[in-house]
């Protein structure tokens, strides 16, 4: 196999560090929805959102609402105006050499995709708090004709609009069992779990992840 062309990143808990953000905008969304922090059914609530790590978080409020589509539209604008409240208040910062790890990798030649499980709008919002609208080669989030994860179509669009010539030139690093499950579905060859994130390192392994990394800033020299 020749050089590696395309790394697809994930962003919240593998480039941008998490601290919490996303569930403090989970409880405000589901609060949105009608469902308290004291409602018995909140806990397990949370749980799944703690599971689902990574996937599309419109997906996922239609799962813990039962599939009602208007609940899980106000949940999912609740959580995209929270999150960008936070983010603009100050409470987002890249994981530490991550920004580094990014100009190492397109300096040698491989593109660069950060994608998410957020709303694009959620997706821009870090971006312009973090001036990174020029750091990656791509930015991709679900929407139309891109399903989020598990799914592979953020890797594989993302290798679509940059031209690679073959997927097992793509590399794939997230912090979330979901991210493995994707990169895994395209047909990368380096899948990497990364643990600055939710994701543990039994987890990764039994998700059949290529590689455990302590962090996104291992990823140049492991595709050197």
């Amino acid at each position: 196999m020749e050089r590696f062309e395309l790394a697809v990143l994930d962003m919240a808990g593998t480039t941008v560090a998490d601290d919490g953000l996303v569930i403090r905008a989970f409880t405000a969304a589901i609060g949105a929805a009608g469902v308290s922090e004291t409602d018995s059914r909140f806990p397990a609530m949370l749980d799944y959102v703690v599971e689902t790590m990574g996937q599309s978080k419109i997906t996922v409020f239609r799962a813990l609402l039962d599939g009602d589509e208007e609940r899980a539209t106000t949940a999912n604008e609740e959580f995209q105006r929270t999150y960008a409240k936070l983010v603009a208040d100050g409470q987002c910062e890249p994981v530490p050499g991550a920004e580094d790890a990014i100009r190492a990798l397109r300096s040698r030649g491989v593109k660069v995709a950060l994608t998410t499980g957020f709303a694009p709008e959620t997706q821009q919002a870090i971006l312009t708090a973090l001036g990174w609208h020029e750091l990656a080669d791509l930015t991709l989030a679900p929407g139309d004709g891109v399903r989020g994860r598990p799914m592979p179509d953020l890797v594989l669009a993302s290798a679509l609009r940059l031209g690679v010539t073959d997927v097992r030139r793509i590399a794939v690093a997230g912090d979330t069992v979901s991210d493995v499950v994707t990169g895994l579905s395209a047909g990368a060859s380096v899948v990497a779990g990364v643990l600055t994130g939710a994701g543990a390192r039994a987890d990764f392994t039994a998700a059949g992840a290529t590689h455990v990394l302590d962090s996104v800033t291992e990823l140049p020299d492991l595709l050197a």
